[in-house]
């Protein structure tokens, strides 16, 4: 450093030179490095496994004999594989589009609301429960018995608004003289003219169906233009005789009873019994009439659906199902949504486009890519469903609902040890994911 009066000069440092780049193998040991765990146990648990399930799968059940492809034989022989491989049509062909349709309403729907959050989270909860778990909720839901079953006992709050139970739904006729059943209506045998009594006796009456007050059965006086009747209860504790009105017999109240001409058939009145099981049909003109109760007096309740039948169980699972994956493609769906540049919309509806034609037009044509993710990972969940099929339906239901990925694990490891069979039936589940992990790697690419 050198000074001339009151100014000062330093010297600049040395100039170092920039460290040379690693080289191509140093850049590559590095990678190894940090791959090498991963690529390690992708090896132990997925590579050699698939491997070797492979290699099984052409050896016996025992492991023994090589019988080159006998298993896949026999894998397109049995039924109960059949109807596997129809039902995991069923789910691809249902689930993915269904779940991807979801998503995507929601999403859009959650823009326009204020409560959008409370929303979010309450669809993307049963992401966080396990399958199993779900399974085991809607198994509980899907109950038939209204009593029990969450689903079934809305259908009967819903269907009591507009239709009313019977008053006696399993009476039946206490003597020969009343014909008929249930379903149908009762009706007296014996024809009745003016001035006639007609006595209706029911038994096999349900305890909860007997009036809360009860009143002592009367038979009513007869009138000489109508026709009077008693419907009641015969049945006398200690005893009595049927047919006949007695002491301590209980009058039933709410039936409802027709009168019909006996020329015809046709229903000339009706009218309601009374407390005491009396009625009355009055003005008559002369002739023959048949008095009967009315089969709405005998309409049973809503039992319920059968969810877990042949019939509903796999649309059962596809409801519980997308139940569980729809939050994950509204929240996917979501954040595509948001990177939608908003001048894009808003130019589109300044050119006069409808909410419907900004949607159609804009809004999914910018989402496909994110749609196309959505629904490729859906279609690769249902290939290879499982828990949800094992924990909702019945033992005795699960030959029609079964799945491929169930079947390999009832061949294998539920008892019937067919290990070369299962090895087969999961070598041609991993053969029908090919076409869709081509999908994603091809989307890969294109994308980077």
């Amino acid at each position: 450093m050198s000074s001339t009066g009151s100014s000062t000069v330093t010297a600049a440092p040395p100039v170092t030179e920039v460290p040379p780049p690693p080289s191509s193998r140093g850049k590559h040991a590095i990678s190894l490095a940090f791959l090498a765990p991963a690529i390690f146990f992708l090896g132990v648990w997925v590579v050699y496994p698939a491997i070797r399930t492979l290699i099984r799968s052409f050896y016996s059940d025992r492991g023994g004999e090589f019988v080159w492809f006998e298993n896949y034989e026999a894998l397109f022989r049995d039924e109960t594989i059949q109807t596997a491989i129809k039902n995991n049509v069923i789910w691809v062909l249902v689930v993915p589009a269904g779940v991807t349709a979801l998503g995507l309403l929601f999403a859009v729907l959650t823009e326009r609301v204020p409560w959008a959050p409370a929303f979010k989270v309450a669809v993307f909860v049963p992401l966080a429960v396990s399958l199993f778990a779900v399974g085991v909720i809607w198994r509980i839901m899907y109950q038939q018995d209204p009593d029990r079953g969450a689903i079934n006992a809305g259908i009967v709050a819903v269907q009591g608004i507009f239709t009313e139970q019977g008053a006696l739904t399993t009476a039946k006729p206490s003597t020969d003289a009343l014909a008929g059943s249930p379903e149908g209506g009762l009706t007296l045998e014996k024809t009745v003219q003016q001035g006639g009594v007609a006595l209706l006796g029911l038994t096999a009456i349900k305890a909860g169906e007997l009036p809360a007050e009860p009143e002592q059965a009367v038979t009513p006086e007869a009138t000489p233009d109508g026709i009077t009747g008693v419907v009641w209860r015969d049945f006398k504790p200690g005893g009595g005789t049927p047919g006949e009105v007695e002491q301590d017999e209980v009058g039933l109240g709410g039936v409802t009873i027709k009168l019909r001409s006996a020329a015809d058939g046709k229903t000339v009145d009706s009218t309601t019994s009374n407390a005491d099981g009396s009625f009355a049909f009055e003005g008559l003109e002369e002739g023959d009439y048949r008095v009967a109760i009315g089969k709405e007096t005998f309409s049973k309740p809503f039992q319920g659906f059968n969810w877990l039948g042949d019939q509903l169980i796999t649309p059962a699972l596809l409801i519980a199902f997308l139940w569980v994956q729809a939050g994950f493609a509204m929240v996917i769906t979501a954040a595509g949504l948001a990177a939608i540049p908003r001048d894009l919309l808003e130019a589109a509806r300044t050119d006069g486009g409808t909410e419907w034609q900004v949607f159609r037009r804009i809004t999914v044509p910018q989402l496909m890519p994110v749609l196309i993710v959505v629904l490729v990972t859906q279609i690769i969940g249902v290939l290879k469903v499982f828990d949800l099929v094992v924990s909702i339906v019945p033992a005795s239901r699960r030959d029609s609902a079964t799945v491929i990925a169930v079947e390999m694990w009832e061949r294998s490891f539920s008892g019937q040890n067919r290990f070369g069979f299962g090895a087969a039936i999961s070598t041609f589940m991993f053969v029908l994911f090919i076409p869709f992990l081509v999908l994603n790697i091809r989307r890969f690419k294109r994308e980077n």
